[in-house]
């Protein structure tokens, strides 16, 4: 299944590796790397995530990662990754567009 990153997934990755990368470019690089990791290993099982409790949905899934969660919708032929939170982050609607 082909995986498509939304604009705001990019930008909140991005952020996130600039804000560890303050402190440990190295641990930004791998952590960045991990995600992405990650998130291709949804191609084969894109129900291998958990239903994000907030949605109730079963095609809005979540893949957690350390203290990150990673948002994405299973559509026919795709899966959109549509954001990356922190798990004490709020996950605002317009996230989920």
């Amino acid at each position: 299944m082909k995986i498509v990153w939304s604009p705001l997934a990019v930008e909140r990755v991005s952020e996130i590796v600039r804000y560890i990368a303050e402190d440990n470019p190295d641990a930004a690089t791998n952590w960045a790397e991990s995600i992405f990791t990650r998130v291709e290993q949804l191609g084969p099982f894109p129900d291998s995530g958990n239903i994000v409790p907030e949605m109730h949905r079963e095609d809005i899934r979540q893949l957690v990662m350390g203290n990150y969660r990673i948002i994405y919708r299973i559509g026919t032929d795709q899966i959109s990754v549509l954001t990356v939170r922190h798990h004490r982050q709020i996950l605002p609607d317009q996230d989920l567009r």
